[in-house]
């Protein structure tokens, strides 16, 4: 299974990224082998709006099933939920971290976005 994961930097010694569309990076981890890619969220993160459904779609494309953030908007909520990827908001830690806690059963999904839109 493939999870994302909202980062401030590139590999998972980084914290976990607050925002979710507008996060630095998204880590994607693979849990069957332990491998990860990191892609920096750069040309969507500076988007005058709209950020939030660009990096649900980015995420949908790289075929994750679970997203782990800080927090999601409405419109990312949505859009995350219709692509069938379970999210988690309130993850803060490394990203290392936040994929042990998932791991662990200690993260709950959430059943709906936690902040408005343009946060």
């Amino acid at each position: 299974m493939k999870i994302a994961i909202s980062a401030e930097g590139m590999d998972l010694n980084a914290a976990v990224d607050p925002r979710f569309g507008r996060a630095q990076t998204f880590i994607f981890f693979d849990t069957e082998d332990g491998s990860f890619e990191a892609f920096p969220n750069e040309q969507v993160r500076n988007l005058p709006q709209g950020a939030g459904i660009q990096a649900a779609q980015q995420v949908s494309e790289h075929k994750a099933q679970v997203l782990l953030t800080g927090h999601c908007g409405p419109n990312a909520f949505r859009g995350l939920a219709a692509a069938k990827i379970e999210v988690y908001v309130g993850v803060s830690g490394t990203v290392q971290e936040a994929i042990d806690k998932y791991q662990s059963g200690s993260l709950q999904a959430s059943g709906t976005a936690d902040v408005e839109g343009h946060w």
